[in-house]
């Protein structure tokens, strides 16, 4: 009898309360909910909503970019039979074109440049709020040295990724604009140089950013994983024909996101990378499809021949380039850290 009581009061000392930790993503952003799937289950149907959302948000605003590239094909047109006719005004017919295209493409860059900075900062804000989170989730599973890598990481770059994009790509943008219709209204080589320096210069400073970032995260070893090789490879081209300037990069971590479609039922993380993508396509597709009417629109103004004005429209298109490659570098920053603490939870 001693023995049982003994043995019971052991019981009840060790019988101590247990609670489970819930980890929860902050809630999407204002104006983002609309594009948040009510059903989180399933990751492609989720992404087909997001996606089906933002263009049906977005399509009734298309004909002004039509209109727009209507007015450019007709001004280059012009352009060339003024010059044949009069060989004399040449130099003239030259800067009243570039003038006129300047204003005809300068207000909506000005406000894809504005909405891809705005798009940047948001994504970042979000993601100072969900990686706490995911960071904690993993440090509670015994996953304390990945957890603290995967969001050191994260946050050095995202941090210097939006300083960079804030305060070096964006004004070198307008200044790679401004160059581009004084070369073509002058027909400088030195501005065609500094033009070119410029763009060199944008590009780069990406490149590096997400080749150091890619690095850290392949040295800390939480980019794994194993997927279907011909599914690895259809993704790894789509990636790297969406995004201009940094696509290439970005498909080498497609195997992370791939990898990601077996852990998504099991992750906290799934609401965070619903928000980020809600925050995400919807300004893609407003920069996007005009950018690639805007490369068409150069397609067929190649045609006539009137190589400065073709010249003057495709860097508008760079430029639009430019901003969505710095869009789409921030969201897969962001995803691809988001995966690795799924992995890491399990």
């Amino acid at each position: 009898m001693r023995k049982m009581l003994i043995g019971i009061l052991v019981f009840m000392m060790l019988a101590v309360p247990v609670s489970a930790m819930e980890f929860t993503a902050p809630p999407a952003p204002d104006g983002v909910e609309q594009y948040m799937p009510e059903d989180q289950e399933s990751f492609a149907e989720g992404l087909l909503y997001i996606i089906k959302s933002a263009i049906s948000q977005y399509l009734p605003d298309l004909s002004n970019s039509f209109k727009i590239c209507l007015s450019l094909i007709a001004t280059v047109l012009l352009m060339r039979i003024l010059s044949s006719l009069s060989e004399n005004s040449a130099g003239s017919i030259r800067l009243t074109g570039s003038v006129i295209i300047g204003l005809l493409l300068l207000q909506p860059v000005n406000s894809m440049i504005r909405l891809g900075a705005q798009t940047v900062t948001a994504m970042s804000e979000y993601g100072k709020m969900l990686l706490p989170v995911m960071t904690a989730a993993v440090a509670a599973q015994g996953g304390t040295s990945t957890s603290a890598a995967i969001y050191t990481g994260t946050v050095f770059f995202n941090m210097l990724l939006t300083s960079v994009i804030s305060n070096i790509i964006i004004p070198a943008v307008f200044i790679y604009l401004c160059l581009s219709v004084a070369s073509s209204a002058l027909e400088q080589d030195v501005l065609k140089k500094i033009r070119d320096g410029v763009k060199w210069g944008m590009t780069w400073c990406l490149k590096l950013i997400l080749y150091l970032f890619t690095g850290y995260i392949g040295i800390t070893g939480v980019i794994s994983g194993t997927v279907d090789a011909a599914a690895l490879k259809a993704a790894k081209l789509t990636i790297s024909g969406m995004v201009p300037v940094v696509g290439g990069i970005l498909s080498d971590a497609s195997e992370t996101i791939l990898v990601s479609a077996g852990l998504m039922k099991n992750s906290a993380g799934v609401y965070g990378i619903f928000a980020i993508l809600a925050l995400c396509v919807g300004p893609f597709l407003q920069i996007g499809i005009p950018y690639l009417l805007l490369k068409v629109t150069t397609a067929v103004c190649s045609v006539f021949g009137y190589k400065p004005a073709v010249m003057l429209i495709q860097d508008f298109s760079t430029a639009m380039g430019m901003v969505l490659a710095m869009t789409g570098t921030v969201c897969m920053l962001l995803l691809i850290s988001l995966v690795c603490f799924m992995k890491g939870m399990g």
